[in-house]
């Protein structure tokens, strides 16, 4: 009787660990964007009590400075900085 029971628990903890390994390889790691494209300048904040990142959504050094203003951060170039690009002009060239 007991040989009965003890299988039927090893076939359910086999199914529950098939299960989970499945949903683990189905899964992705996340993909972060640490670089906001919209914006031109970064500021990267630093240290244990902030913690460390990129904050991207500057539109000028001046105003990156000010916001970095007491904080351990400094202010650089966004390399993924993406402008919009320039509108057509509705007069065409001959």
């Amino acid at each position: 009787m007991f040989r009965c029971i003890r299988r039927r628990s090893d076939v359910r903890l086999l199914g529950a660990l098939l299960l989970a390994l499945g949903a683990l390889w189905m899964t992705r790691p996340a993909s972060a964007q640490m670089y906001d494209p919209r914006y031109p300048i970064c500021m990267h904040v630093y240290g244990v009590l902030l913690g460390d990142r990129m904050d991207c959504d500057f539109t000028s050094f001046a105003q990156c400075q000010a916001g970095a203003a007491g904080l351990p951060a400094s202010c650089l170039v966004n390399p993924f900085y993406a402008p919009a690009s320039a509108p057509r002009s509705a007069r065409r060239e001959r």
